[in-house]
């Protein structure tokens, strides 16, 4: 895979402000470097956001890549707002990182993933940090949307939860083992198909417990759930502070999780309708997916060489995953906007 996908080398040059001028770009880049073996030079890294350049969760993204696949990357540290990454060859092996703040354990595995499918052999990675937090897909995301959308391209991905934590105490772990793969095979998500399993879960850790009864009584009477289908998950203290509402949708092509996370000035049953809104926008378009799956999806379906989906929302966090995909692998990345859902075709040129 990795010989059919290098070209010349050549630097890479990207600019981290272009388009949502986030943390995307600097994921999405690491990750197309190593499987693809070509080095990029980041400017600008995030420049788009109150705290430019490399945070925690950044850094540790940085880092953990370099080791995965032996990558030159300077004396690069916190608050870099430059980067060049130079690759070597991707090796399995069992890792282990740690954050060291409630930075988001996800989006580090994110990027790591899809370049172990590429490795020598199995491996396994361990990430301490965030797992539920505002800015990043909680854990459960990827077991559940992402791990079954990599599964059915033909990734064997599995990851285990081991501890929550959240914002801002962290702490919490997750584990991920990843079998080598021989290639991803396309595919083609236009419909979600017909519901299978819908419910929700309020978790709680050094929080009341009526916090969590009141989320879900809002859950039920707005989506027409009854009990079974709601969950109050009480969790241990030392896990906490910390509240997140997760409502998780299973189809017959595709399973969603929408999540919402709670604060200390935000009530319950507001935090409720923002996670019921933002599924019920999902529901009403007819999109086989949303939009943060979306996201995680472009990379997969690139590598496999072609894929489709449709969408409740492009966001512009996908428009520029597309213009950065485009710069290290022969595809072209098609968005197109209909009544109530947009449509993403990716193609090899």
């Amino acid at each position: 895979m990795r010989e059919r996908l290098m070209m010349a080398e050549k630097i890479i040059e990207l600019d981290g402000s272009q388009g949502e001028g986030g943390g995307q770009v600097l994921r999405t880049a690491l990750t197309l470097s190593m499987i693809t073996g070509q080095p990029v030079r980041l400017t600008d890294i995030r420049a788009n956001r109150p705290k430019p350049g490399l945070m925690r969760q950044h850094l540790v993204a940085v880092q953990a890549a370099a080791q995965v696949c032996g990558a030159d990357i300077g004396d690069t540290g916190l608050g870099a707002r430059e980067l060049l990454f130079r690759p070597g060859a991707i090796r399995a092996g069992n890792y282990s990182f740690a954050i060291g703040t409630a930075g988001s354990s996800t989006l580090v595995l994110q990027t790591l993933l899809p370049a172990l499918l590429f490795a020598d052999g199995p491996s396994t990675v361990t990430v301490s940090g965030g797992t539920h937090n505002p800015m990043a897909p909680p854990a459960e995301f990827l077991q559940r949307a992402y791990g079954r959308a990599m599964r059915d391209m033909g990734a064997t991905i599995d990851i285990t939860l081991r501890r929550r934590g959240f914002y801002p105490a962290g702490g919490g772990v997750v584990e991920a083992t990843v079998q080598a793969c021989a290639g991803l095979r396309p595919l083609a998500l236009l419909e979600a198909g017909a519901r299978r399993n819908v419910f929700a879960e309020s978790l709680v850790a050094a929080v009341p417990p009526g916090v969590a009864r009141r989320e879900l009584d809002f859950v039920g009477a707005a989506m027409g759930w009854d009990a079974s289908r709601l969950h109050l998950v009480q969790l241990p203290d030392d896990q906490g502070p910390g509240n997140a509402l997760l409502l998780t949708l299973e189809s017959e092509h595709v399973t969603e999780v929408f999540a919402a996370f709670g604060e200390k000035s935000l009530r319950a049953e507001s935090l409720a309708k923002q996670v019921v809104q933002d599924a019920r926008t999902y529901m009403m378009s007819g999109a086989a997916v949303s939009e943060h799956l979306a996201d995680q999806l472009m990379v997969p379906m690139a590598l496999a060489g072609g894929g489709k989906f449709t969408v409740d929302r492009v966001s512009q966090h996908a428009i520029t995953n597309a213009d950065v995909i485009a710069r290290f692998l022969p595809v072209d990345i098609r968005f197109e906007t209909g009544a109530g859902r947009a449509s993403c075709t990716i193609a090899t040129r």
